[in-house]
């Protein structure tokens, strides 16, 4: 527990630390609904849904200042240790992720209207259960996060292998699409950039999954074996 002279000194930190992970349970819900209505948006063609997503991602950035600005004054004003430090500082970085997360939903929203003719085509097909498992992982972590539960993070980390599986089969599904016909690569750009989208979303989710590990137990996650991205081939 932190440094303190007081029982009540005690109580206070204890509140603003649940003013922190309450900060960023609230971003991670905004970014979880951001990431469902993408994908939505996307498979329905919803032009005004999208546009709302770019719009409402505002929400996420200001909560992220906020957030950042609570952390640092209360390491300013209540000088926390050991465990408790971790706990805020990863605060501080989650939110970040978080909102880098939402992002991702930002952009999968911004490419809706360009594929607004494309056709009922096999990847956009698989992309909205590989979104599906992403947006879960992110619930999962930050409630690993909130309950300080070091387990349930490397869970999460586990699952990150069947986002890079689903990604590399639309990829390579999306390049055969291109190479049959020269008409298709535009759209197969489009939807191999939303692919990716969703695949650094699960990127993420593990990356704040080893931070809630290293604050709950105050060891480092041993380096996890990463799927092959194709690109890199």
């Amino acid at each position: 527990m932190a440094t303190t002279s007081s029982g009540h000194t005690i109580k206070a930190f204890d509140q603003d630390l649940d003013r922190l992970r309450a900060l960023i349970s609230e971003m991670g819900g905004l970014a979880e609904h951001a990431i469902r209505e993408s994908m939505r948006c996307l498979v329905q063609r919803d032009l005004d849904g999208a546009a709302k997503i770019v719009e409402d991602d505002k929400k996420l950035d200001a909560l992220e200042i906020e957030t950042e600005k609570r952390a640092v004054q209360l390491i300013a004003l209540r000088a926390p240790m050991a465990a408790d430090l971790r706990d805020v500082v990863a605060s501080m970085k989650i939110s970040s992720v978080v909102e880098r997360i939402g992002d991702y939903a930002k952009n999968i929203a911004k490419r809706v209207p360009l594929l607004e003719e494309v056709s009922n085509i096999e990847p956009l097909s698989l992309m909205p259960e590989m979104a599906k498992i992403a947006t879960q992982m992110v619930h999962d972590v930050l409630n690993a996060f909130v309950e300080r539960d070091a387990e349930a993070a490397v869970r999460v980390i586990e699952r990150d292998k069947a986002v890079d599986d689903f990604y590399n089969s639309i990829f390579r599904t999306l390049l055969t699409y291109m190479m049959e016909n020269p008409n298709n690569i535009g759209q197969s750009t489009h939807l191999l950039f939303i692919a990716k989208n969703v695949e650094r979303v699960g990127d993420h989710a593990t990356n704040i999954a080893e931070m809630v590990y290293y604050a709950a137990t105050g060891d480092y996650y041993v380096d996890r074996p990463r799927g092959a991205d194709p690109l890199k081939a």
